[in-house]
């Protein structure tokens, strides 16, 4: 059973390790960096998340669990990790920004439609809208990611239009490697949990596919999915705003949980009944 489980997961690797390993090729990343990192989390999550009940992990024991030598369990351990929160932080507070936008109603012109904003103003204006939703980020810096993205726009009043109700990052390649981590991680981690979850406790994880859809109507299908999931997210994140818990709030820290729910979009060539057999 667990060779069947073990080649189970190593199709499953092989399958999900080809786009990445396209990223990290592209990106210039060699296989010795690679191994080294895939080391790094190996010992990391031995460390953090495969203890004994009320015991210290020790490194003899993730050295057993990982097949990492002792003396490189202990340096990786000890290692400290270059943390990149510049990415992170512009990515999920831009969002906070759009979300408080098009749900606040201090910033909208009627329900659900965001107003155009003057950028200065203690109240009502875009660097108000800044502050109460994305923390400590500048006006200007908040204001130059969004343009960048091509979120916003500058009247030629000088007010600040929202141009898209989403957030999708401009040129910057951090930014756009930042949601490989966020996105796909997300994924796993439900997937994960619903394998190893109780019947009553699994996630909502479901696609739809087709694989034998006529290649003249991809543009058409592109486009309604595309309005139609906007729709649905906008609809999901409006209730999550209704229902946010406020940091000042005395029981924020045992209340507050953060929640995602993505929606993408994929197509390729068909495979042939051969290709499928082999």
């Amino acid at each position: 059973m667990e060779g069947d489980t073990h080649k189970t997961l190593y199709e499953s690797f092989r399958t999900l390790f080809r786009p990445l390993a396209r990223i990290l090729i592209r990106n210039g990343v060699a296989f010795g960096t690679l191994s080294e990192w895939a080391k790094k989390v190996y010992v990391d999550v031995a460390f953090e998340e495969f203890g004994e009940s009320g015991k210290k992990q020790t490194i003899s024991r993730v050295s057993a669990l990982t097949g990492v030598f002792r003396k490189e369990v202990k340096r990786l351990h000890e290692l400290d990790e270059e943390a990149d929160e510049g990415s992170a932080q512009r990515y999920n507070r831009a969002i906070r920004v759009i979300s408080g936008w098009v749900n606040d109603a201090k910033y909208q012109e009627g329900i659900g439609v965001p107003r155009e904003l003057p950028v200065e103003g203690d109240k009502g204006s875009f660097a108000a809208l800044v502050k109460e939703y994305s923390g400590d980020i500048p006006t200007k810096a908040m204001l130059s990611v969004l343009k960048a993205a091509g979120t916003v726009s500058e009247t030629a009043e000088g007010n600040i239009r929202l141009e898209k109700n989403a957030f999708i990052p401009g040129d910057d390649q951090q930014d756009k490697i930042h949601i490989l981590g966020t996105d796909v991680s997300e994924l796993i981690e439900t997937i994960d949990h619903n394998i190893t979850a109780d019947p009553d406790d699994l996630r909502y994880q479901r696609k739809v596919s087709n694989a034998a859809v006529h290649a003249d109507a991809l543009p058409v299908f592109r486009n309604l999915s595309a309005k139609k999931s906007q729709e649905l997210l906008e609809e999901l994140d409006a209730w999550l705003a209704r229902n946010e818990i406020h940091p000042k709030d005395d029981d924020y820290e045992d209340k507050a949980r953060y929640v995602s729910l993505g929606i993408y979009y994929y197509d390729r060539p068909a495979k042939t009944d051969e290709e499928e057999k082999s």
